[in-house]
């Protein structure tokens, strides 16, 4: 979650198995277009590297987001089977 100018962004997710599944990224239009929402996903690959953790990217703005920065994932595992929204 952040919290900037008096709105909330989120990236929704979940842990199973070893797994960060990244469920939903939300950010309010007044956020929109300060890179908000890629903060979030590499704030999620930083803990899912330091915890050893597979990222299942299941939010297709964190899927996309992933796909055009590979230097942030880097060696982390990253399942990309998984479908969602």
């Amino acid at each position: 979650m952040l919290e900037q100018d008096g709105a909330v962004a989120d990236l929704e997710y979940e842990m199973r198995d070893g797994r960060m599944v990244l469920v939903h990224t939300e950010v309010p239009s007044e956020l929109a277009g300060r890179g908000i929402g890629g903060r979030l996903v590499e704030a999620a690959v930083d803990r899912a590297r330091h915890e050893n953790l597979t990222i299942e990217p299941q939010c297709r703005f964190a899927r996309g987001w992933l796909r055009r920065h590979p230097e942030v994932v880097g060696t982390l595992t990253v399942d990309w089977t998984a479908r969602g929204t």
